[in-house]
């Protein structure tokens, strides 16, 4: 049930579920592109057909958004979770036991369909419904090893696969899915909230359509959508972007390493302000790190010193923009639609990331290298972050 007070046992409860999302954000995401290779040796693909999969993921997921955030407001959380980790858990299994790539792109829809159940959109949404008045900082915490998950799962797989072969590492995935988060997502999210608790007995669909249109709706969609196609555009070409701007090859390999860290120390330092700072002021200068980011990157071209400020800037603002977000359309439109609204996003977020990068190499020319590419980023992110101001403009702060 909804508490004024954040207490020790809502911190445990918080933290169980963010170990849930190291899982799966780790075991898929990541370890996705460590299971490539021997794919494509197995199966006889290419790296653009092996890439597809990772595509049809993308689109499974966000497709189901909207409905999932549905259920979710409507208090089914622990059946969407549950049922999602062991959707993922079961098309880990049947991706051991696949040798055509009809299946190969199979099983990765259907780990789409699993995701949308157990990444950070839903689970956000589950902690704005217990946690109404904290949510933002139980969401801040949840994204701590969460974004860890690179550091922990890219080892970890590739130490699996070394020891046991893809087919069964792909087996030990299954079972973390099926043993570990699935059980714990079942125990852990027991005695949802109703939806009374936290919205008006007539808040319905009418009310929900009701918000889609408001202005400050679109503009923080636009937002939503630009900053996540902006932020999905460089990890493909962060190396050989900076190899560009005349770094040494053993920094452009290690500078971008630290992104993790560094997107965790964002996060740490918003839990740490969250009650020294207004949260809207913060909401509108963190997202600025992203544009000023891309600027020192194109002032300082061929310098290795402004190369270094733009990771510093790209890293501490893109862990920060994860929270915001997450949570502004609770926080300007309708906190008991939340799971809704942001599942409304997910089709548009999920184009954004998959077309992002290919757009950032079509862009690419070996006289300008990144150059344009940059320069439409730095314009992206500018219309992203003054959408969100023009929404904090339209509501009475």
């Amino acid at each position: 049930m909804p508490s004024s007070h954040f207490t020790g046992r809502d911190a445990r409860f918080v933290w169980a579920l963010s170990g849930l999302q190291l899982i799966s954000w780790g075991s898929v995401f990541y370890g996705f592109a460590l299971f490539m290779a021997p794919l494509e040796q197995a199966l006889g693909m290419t790296r653009a057909e092996s890439s597809l999969g990772f595509s049809l993921m993308l689109l499974a997921e966000g497709l189901l958004a909207f409905p999932v955030g549905r259920w979710i407001d409507r208090g089914h959380e622990r059946a969407v979770m549950t049922g999602g980790s062991l959707l993922v858990g079961l098309a880990f299994w049947m991706h051991s036991q696949i040798t055509t790539v009809p299946e190969f792109y199979a099983v990765w829809t259907l780990l789409g369909v699993g995701l949308a159940g157990t990444l950070y959109p839903p689970a956000f949404a589950v902690l704005t419904r217990r946690f109404p008045q904290h949510f933002r900082r139980a969401i801040i915490t949840l994204t701590f090893l969460g974004g860890l998950a690179s550091t922990v799962f890219i080892p970890l797989v590739a130490w699996l696969i070394d020891l046991l072969g893809w087919r069964d590492a792909l087996c030990v995935l299954a079972a973390m899915h099926l043993l570990l988060c699935a059980p714990v997502h079942g125990l852990l999210l027991h005695h949802a909230p109703q939806r009374s608790m936290l919205a008006s007995p007539h808040a319905d669909s009418a009310t929900l359509w009701l918000y889609v249109r408001q202005p400050k709706f679109w503009q923080l969609a636009m937002f939503v959508v630009l900053l996540m196609g902006v932020t999905s555009a460089l990890p493909a070409h962060m190396v050989s972007l900076l190899r560009e701007t005349g770094m040494a090859e053993s920094w452009a390999i290690a500078v971008p390493a630290s992104i993790g860290v560094l997107q965790v120390m964002g996060r740490l330092g918003l839990y740490v302000t969250e009650h020294r700072v207004d949260v809207h002021a913060a909401n509108r200068w963190v997202t600025m790190l992203i544009p000023l980011g891309f600027l020192a990157l194109l002032i300082g071209a061929g310098h290795g010193v402004w190369s270094v400020l733009f990771v510093v800037l790209y890293g501490l603002g893109n862990g920060m923009l994860t929270i915001v977000k997450g949570t502004v359309m609770a926080q300007y439109v309708s906190r008991e639609h939340m799971g809704s609204l942001n599942g409304l996003l997910g089709l548009p977020m999920a184009l954004a990331r998959a077309a992002a990068p290919w757009l950032m190499g079509l862009l690419w020319s070996a006289e300008a290298g990144y150059t344009l590419g940059l320069w439409w980023m730095l314009g992206a992110s500018v219309v992203g972050v003054a959408s969100l101001w023009f929404a904090q403009k339209g509501h009475r702060l």
